[in-house]
This record gives structure tokens, sequence and C-alpha cells, in this order.
């Protein structure tokens, strides 16, 4: 398994990183919360410390629940009741107290991993809606039959919406998939790719801009619900 950890606890976290690796894990070491902000990709869980010289450890896993669901445990101080309902209600997985039981840190690792694996959906090759097929296999698109060039960027945010129909995908997130950067300083690099995806496919109908959030591909599935509603009535 592969996994990053984020602590300033020099000792403590190198000897627990090693003690990982001899259960056939394999640990990359960080220090700071922004680096797993940017390099999340890639791995099966992280384990996080919450005292970061950058950032508060529940800030840097609330910000990586904006653009990510691989699985945390957190590595804290404190084993009171009230740490360990805020660290999981800030998204965390588990929550283990150091300095934590190697045996009991691997088999949690194994339990959350497996959680996620199950409730993992595969994606499909192809999406269609109305007349636009999505090959995502071959990164083919096609509008009414007709072929539809697309950069690599534009691509990779029609992928993105597509394997998530109806739902609505934040900028952050976006930005996290196609650029590897949810912290991308300048998102107007977003913008203009959008735009340029939006007018080589000219159906603005599949993807809705969220005003203040992100954008969604197809309609909203409460709407179409609703609508299904009225014509039953009907």
């Amino acid at each position: 398994m592969r996994l990053i950890m984020i602590d300033d606890d020099a000792e403590g976290g190198d000897a627990l990183a090693e003690a990982l690796e001899l259960h056939g894990h394999q640990v990359d070491r960080k220090h700071r919360g922004s680096d797993l902000l940017l390099a999340h990709h890639g791995y099966h869980a992280v384990l996080l410390g919450l005292d970061l010289p950058d950032m508060d450890g529940l800030q840097v896993l609330r910000k990586l629940r904006e653009v990510s669901s691989v699985p945390v445990l957190i590595l804290g101080e404190q084993a009171d009741e009230r740490s360990i309902v805020l660290g999981l209600h800030s998204g965390a997985d588990d929550y283990i107290v150091k300095p934590a039981r190697v045996a009991e840190l691997a088999a949690r690792l194994e339990a959350v991993t497996r959680r996620v694996g199950v409730a993992t959906v595969a994606r499909g090759e192809t999406v269609v809606s109305d007349d636009v097929r999505v090959d995502l296999a071959a990164r083919r698109v096609e509008v009414a039959g007709e072929l539809v060039p697309l950069t690599r960027l534009e691509f990779e945010l029609l992928r993105v919406l597509v394997e998530r129909p109806g739902i609505a995908v934040s900028r952050e997130q976006l930005m996290d998939c196609v650029w590897g950067d949810s912290l991308l300083a300048v998102s107007r690099k977003l913008y203009v790719h959008m735009a340029a995806l939006r007018a080589k496919l000219d159906r603005p109908e599949l993807i809705t801009n969220i005003r203040g959030y992100g954008y969604r591909w197809g309609p909203d599935p409460y709407e179409t619900a609703e609508a299904g509603k009225l014509l039953k009535a009907v």
C-alpha cells in the first residue's frame, strides 16, 4: 500500500514510517500541510498529524476533502472524545492516538481502504448525452456524428464532468484533477479552457455553470425528478 505521512514529528514519524515499511507498505514522508494538498494523488491513504508548521491539520483535512476522498487517518496527540469527534467530523476516516501501535494502525489502514474499494464505482468507457458521444478510452468526442477536436486540457475537463453526470463539480476539484493543484492562484486558466470547451461542443445545456461553485454535466437531477412528477400528475 502506498501511503503519504504528513507530520512534523521527525523522530516519531520516521520510526513509524520504518515500522510500516516492515509491514510491506511504501511511506512517503512530508512535513507541511501544503505538501499534502499538492501531492495527494496516487496514494492509497493519508496519515495526517495535526500540529503542522504551515497550517492546522484539521484545516488541511477540510481543504483536502473539497477535492479528494482518499482515506485519511489522523495521528493525534489528544485522546479525549471531543478531539476525536472533531477530527472525524472534519473528514477523517479514523483517528489514532500517538504513539501509534503499528499492528493496529496497519489493520485500520486495511479496513478503511477496503471500505473505499467496495464503494468505488467502475467508470464507463463511453458516455452519451443527447447527440454528444464521449469515448473516454479513445479520447474521442462526437457531436451529432461529427468529430470535435479538443485539446488535452479541454478533454480532461470534459472527462471530469462526464464521469460525474448530474453532480456539481467545484472549481477546486476541476483544477486539482486537471492541473494537479487545488490551490492554483490563477483560476483564469480554468475559465479560458472551459469557455473554449463549451464553444466547441455548442451544447450549453449540457455544461451548467453553477455560479460561485463550479460546473455540472447534464441536467439537474432534482429538477428532472420534479418534472417527472408533474408529468405523472397530468
